[in-house]
């Protein structure tokens, strides 16, 4: 690469002239045509936390897209009108048009004129609002309201601009005829309204970010300047202007005020059908992208939330009835979150599956009757700790306990129905309910005995029981709660207190341990390996050892306990049971591998 080539590829930001071109968005001006031409591009911006220097940026980009809208709407449309001018006052001979050479640059010179005012009136019209906005103060009602009406004032400057269009061609051509002055005016009115529309759609969509920053703490409740206008601007350019200037032309044909067609094409119909086709393409571009952008970005938006991104929102910076929709959607976004967020807490406080009950049933008392698996944990000495120690510790002692519970009992597919001072009660098998509560819940109970040695000096009892209880909503029909009733659950309570002072520090009742018996075998193999038992023993059996039994507090009938062999202390089992689980053990072992 030459030295001057090398030059030339830094002033270009260190690309070569082929890199910048397979990279768009690094060439001159794509900011710019994407500010008119592409998606809103400030999407999820605080406008508040901006710096006054990125303010800056996008204010002098909108003034640029100003001036540039102003000037090529006017330019484009003028040209167009020069040329009609010419083929309607020549009846469309072009071997006439020089004839009218005079007409012809008093037109040009007009529209120039006209162009000048439009964009002096219409960048003084602009300034105020982008002086706001890059000063970063907060927006009152009258600037909401000035700030919305942008496009309409860019339409107020374009029309000024094509009305000193008219006076300026009345001043050069002062020896003009009424009707040469009063086909001007009509075609610098038809002109003008067509440049106004398309000033109208370049300004709406280019001032966005001022809308959306004024809109920020009070988006619009009634719309501005709504769909209904942006239709009209699409009819105006479209159907409007081409049509009354067809029907001016023919009009003026029929009084002699126009010239007829001098040949057999009539070339001034032609050229206004051309024009009338491309001004319709530059507005159904404008006007459509101006609807269908909001609602792309509500539609992403959509997307996300149904993803369970609750804190997605919209940037409201539409006028319309669009904008009233973006703001709508927020509010029923955060209206989500809210819901979310109690059905969050709910669940904190219930469980997660009896809120999901609570959610999918009706209000009343509920309940039915089911077997389940119970286990009731409660810490020995906590009134004592609690009398001695600091309030803030005992607090973040029972929040380690109380984590610990909850975390066994959520492996084990059971849920806390509820936090009892320094005691819970987990249940198994209800609201949701499961195969094999009993042996659920004595699963669990073995982990959490080991886990809370975490908790030493602390000493935790831990009773399991089974059996069929009532679980349902409990109390009053204006407060009631979810809970379990039944003789399992006053059983358990007991053996927690046992256990306390216990061998082990987990005991489960007999019914608990029984329940873990199942039906005769069904298959020929099962058959042979329980041959004239008649009953199958879960695995879970073999892990626990009978440790006697005893009358619990509050029970008539003896109660046999039952404790996990690994927990109990070396030599404190009695022999005959030690030699049994050591049997047993090896034998479940056996049969899960056949």
């Amino acid at each position: 690469m030459t030295g001057r080539a090398t030059a030339r590829v830094r002033r270009l930001g260190g690309r070569s002239t082929r890199e910048r071109l397979l990279n768009p968005s690094r060439l001159p001006g794509f900011g710019l045509v994407r500010s008119v031409a592409g998606d809103y591009p400030f999407a999820g911006r605080d406008w508040e936390s901006i710096d006054p220097a990125e303010r800056r940026t996008v204010a002098r980009r909108l003034m640029t897209i100003a001036v540039l809208g102003i000037v090529v709407a006017n330019v484009a449309v003028g040209i167009e009108t020069v040329i009609l001018v010419a083929l309607v006052t020549s009846g469309g001979d072009l071997s006439l048009i020089s004839e009218a050479k005079t007409s012809i640059v008093a037109v040009t010179l007009a529209l120039i004129v006209g162009v000048v005012v439009d964009l002096i009136a219409g960048v003084s019209m602009v300034r105020p609002q982008t002086a706001w906005f890059t000063s970063g103060e907060p927006a009152d009602a009258h600037r909401r309201r000035s700030v919305q009406r942008m496009p309409m004032h860019g339409v107020v400057a374009t029309a000024m601009g094509w009305a000193a269009g008219v006076l300026t061609y009345a001043v050069v051509s002062a020896d003009a005829s009424p009707i040469q002055m009063l086909i001007v005016s009509c075609a610098f009115a038809l002109a003008g309204a067509s440049s106004g529309c398309v000033t109208y759609m370049v300004l709406e969509r280019a001032g966005r970010p001022m809308v959306a920053a004024a809109m920020r703490d009070a988006p619009p409740r009634r719309p501005m300047l709504g769909v209904r206008e942006r239709m009209i601007v699409l009819w105006v350019v479209c159907s409007g202007v081409p049509l009354v200037g067809m029907l001016m032309m023919n009009i003026g044909r029929a009084i002699g005020w126009v010239p007829p067609s001098h040949t057999a094409l009539d070339v001034p119909t032609v050229v206004l059908a051309a024009v009338c086709l491309l001004s319709g393409a530059r507005a159904i571009a404008l006007v459509s992208k101006s609807i269908t952008d909001p609602l792309r970005g509500m539609r992403r938006a959509v997307d996300r939330v149904g993803e369970g991104e609750y804190d997605t929102k919209v940037d409201v910076y539409d006028s319309s009835e669009l904008g009233v929709l973006q703001h709508g959607f927020n509010e029923m976004v955060d209206g989500l979150t809210e819901r979310e967020r109690l059905r969050d807490l709910f669940a904190r406080h219930v469980g997660s599956e009896v809120a999901a009950q609570a959610l999918s049933h009706d209000v009343g008392m509920h309940g039915v009757n089911t077997d389940v698996g119970v286990l009731f944990v409660d810490i020995e000495g906590s009134t004592r700790f609690a009398e001695s120690a600091d309030p803030t510790v005992v607090a973040e002692m029972l929040n380690r306990f109380f984590t610990i519970v909850a975390e066994v009992v959520e492996r084990h597919h059971g849920f806390i129905n509820k936090f009892e001072g320094d005691a819970a009660l987990a249940v198994f098998g209800a609201p949701n309910p499961m195969e094999d509560p009993s042996a659920a819940a004595l699963r669990a109970a073995r982990e959490l005995g080991a886990e809370l040695e975490a908790l030493h000096p602390l000493r935790v009892g831990i009773g399991v029981s089974a059996g069929r209880v009532f679980a349902g909503n409990i109390g009053a029909e204006t407060r009631y709660e979810y809970t379990v009733i039944g003789d399992p659950v006053n059983e358990c309570a007991r053996l927690a207190e046992v256990a306390k002072s216990a061998k082990s520090n987990v005991l489960a009742g007999g019914a608990a341990v029984a329940d873990l018996l199942g039906d005769a075998p069904t298959t020929d193999d099962e058959a042979d390996d329980d041959a004239g038992s008649g009953i199958v023993a879960h695995d879970e059996m073999w892990e626990w050892v009978s440790m006697g039994a005893i009358t619990l507090r509050g029970r008539g009938a003896a109660t046999e306990l039952f404790a996990p062999i690994d927990l109990l202390p070396n030599g404190e089992s009695p022999i005959t049971d030690l030699v049994d689980g050591l049997i047993r053990k090896p034998l479940s072992i056996l049969r899960g591998r056949r």
